[in-house]
């Protein structure tokens, strides 16, 4: 698996903070993650505080704040990063459902399924992947052999889907035809705890169907 090209890298680093919804509230880290050379960057989600995002930013230019969804835990620092920077959020329209229980303006950029975006020599292709959030949205950089999966996909699973505006049916559909299908050597950069890849989860999709989350 690649780390860089053309200067281009994959940072990371952790929030906390909290998230809620359907009246509960949990504690819970976030990743977010920033690839980029050193003259401009993107960050993938917003969460907890901008702070620590501002910093290993630096003093490139931030190209856009990519949400891969609208749970509050991933956007409460998007509008502090947005002013700080003058960068644009980028969301999937189907995700304004919840991005407009944090937020009264919508964000600057919508998201399709099929775009490409493009930091330094490397091209992300957004792959819409509903289910955990029905703007759920992954990023693939085949040139660096990694996907943003945000909350889809995670080692060991599928994203939840036990709340509002989510369904295993389609967080399956959604990993099965757009993320299973990626090189197996892919690594998959989470919205929380550890990376993965492709080809570790790809043989425990039976596994995931019988125990139904």
């Amino acid at each position: 698996m690649r780390t860089s090209l053309g200067g281009v890298r994959v940072g990371h680093l952790v929030t906390s903070g909290t998230f809620s919804l359907d009246g509960g509230t949990w504690e819970v880290d976030n990743n977010v993650w920033i690839i980029g050379n050193e003259q401009e960057c993107l960050v993938f989600d917003a969460p907890h505080e901008a702070g620590p995002i501002l910093e290993a930013i630096g003093d490139r230019r931030l190209v856009a704040v990519v949400c891969t969804h609208a749970h509050d835990d991933h956007i409460t620092a998007v509008r502090e990063l947005t002013r700080a920077t003058g960068a644009p959020a980028y969301l999937h329209p189907a995700d304004r459902v919840l991005w407009d229980r944090v937020y009264d303006t919508p964000p600057e950029r919508e998201l399709a399924d099929g775009d490409t975006l493009r930091v330094g020599d490397v091209d992300l292709h957004v792959l819409h992947t509903p289910g955990h959030a029905p703007g759920a949205c992954c990023f693939y950089a085949p040139d660096l052999e990694v996907v943003f999966s945000g909350d889809t996909l995670f080692q060991g699973g599928p994203g939840a889907t036990g709340r509002s505006f989510s369904d295993f049916g389609t967080i399956v559909a959604s990993i099965s035809t757009r993320l299973l299908t990626l090189p197996p050597q892919t690594r998959v950069l989470t919205g929380h705890g550890d990376a993965t890849t492709i080809g570790a989860e790809a043989p425990h999709l039976q596994e995931w169907l019988d125990r139904g989350h």
